[in-house]
């Protein structure tokens, strides 16, 4: 990949294209919410709100958004914790045109979790997963480790993959970026309060 394209990577529709680890498939291509996922492998999850403000979209957002070029955008930018361990990050943007009938809940968010909300709204459309593998100079892996505080796995590959929602007329894309720390995680019994390793197929 050249330096000019760590910018702006290249989506997938296809999990197959991006050649996934097999322990990370069932994670980048499960349908339903992963804020239930996660809460089902963990005792305690939280939402870390690391900042909500105006923004410019990234080079390879602002298609998918209905922009003509990169512009003014609302971003959300989110560790999701199992465990006090931060395995997801999560990069939102609205376009500023999005108005608050569209999207009523954004932007008192705070710290709760946007995917129940997502997945809660009937009035919400989702669109098709995309996948992709995002290398060192991708500017989300760059925030991915500011916001862990140092540059450790900077050479490795990070799995991400985003969806379109729409609401009303307004449009939202959600990015996901895995973490190595997502592949320790196991499911969690609360019956018996306590966690028991199951094979993931």
């Amino acid at each position: 990949m050249r330096g000019g394209s760590l910018r702006q990577t290249q989506w997938h529709r296809h999990l197959n294209a991006v050649n996934a680890p097999p322990a990370l498939r069932h994670w980048l291509s499960g349908d339903g919410s992963l804020t239930a996922k996660l809460r089902a492998h963990s005792g305690s999850f939280r939402v870390q709100c690391l900042h909500q403000r105006t923004a410019r979209c990234l080079s390879d957002e602002a298609a998918a958004i209905g922009l003509h070029r990169p512009g003014r955008v609302w971003e959300r930018e989110v560790l999701l914790r199992c465990d006090n361990r931060p395995v997801v990050f999560g990069h939102t943007v609205v376009p500023m045109t999005a108005t608050a009938s569209d999207w009523p809940l954004f932007s008192a968010l705070g710290e709760r979790s946007l995917g129940s909300t997502l997945f809660g709204d009937r009035q919400v459309r989702r669109g098709a997963l995309e996948y992709a593998r995002l290398r060192a100079g991708h500017p989300l892996v760059q925030r991915v480790l500011a916001a862990l505080g140092g540059d450790a796995g900077a050479e490795q590959i990070a799995y991400a993959r985003r969806c379109l929602y729409q609401r009303h007329q307004g449009l939202l894309l959600v990015t996901e970026v895995f973490l190595p720390t997502l592949l320790e995680l196991v499911r969690y019994d609360r019956n018996i309060n306590k966690q028991t390793i199951r094979t993931e197929q």
